[in-house]
């Protein structure tokens, strides 16, 4: 069964709201960060680097049976499990339904108000950027 972008985007919603602070929630986000689906050293190159992230992040895509397979990885662990969410939503989702995708959650669950500047910023790279590799991926479907 293929779980929608949407559904898992209420299960972060619902799973970040049993937490009572963002003390709790940033250790959260680490934990997740512990289980991303880590990058292949041979991806971990300059072209695979997030451009206006502060820290480093690696993303790589790959195509599987029309939908988007990604790993990561980042030398920040509240970079890594912001990148580890967003993997979550995106990743084994067919590539229209990336690029289609409405990402509130973030707002929803405080995400952005709750980083640094350029954290928040890093964010909108790694949305911006996972969305290009759909949009590329889409364009060899059609």
């Amino acid at each position: 069964m293929i779980v929608s972008i949407d559904e898992i985007q209420e299960e972060i919603i619902d799973e970040f709201s049993m937490f009572e602070d963002w003390e709790e929630r940033y250790q959260y986000m680490i934990d997740l960060g512990k289980e991303l689906p880590l990058i292949d050293d041979q991806y971990k190159t300059e072209s695979n680097i997030i451009k206006g992230c502060q820290s480093k992040v690696w993303v790589h895509a790959e195509m599987k049976d029309d939908k988007v397979e990604f790993t990561a990885d980042s030398d920040a662990i509240i970079t890594k499990g912001i990148i580890a969410i967003l993997i979550r939503v995106f990743s084994n989702q067919h590539p229209k339904d990336i690029i289609d995708a409405d990402t509130s959650f973030i707002d929803k669950i405080g995400l952005k108000e709750h980083l640094s500047p350029t954290r928040a910023n890093g964010l909108v790279s790694m949305v911006k950027q996972l969305k290009m590799y759909a949009i590329a991926y889409q364009t060899q479907l059609n």
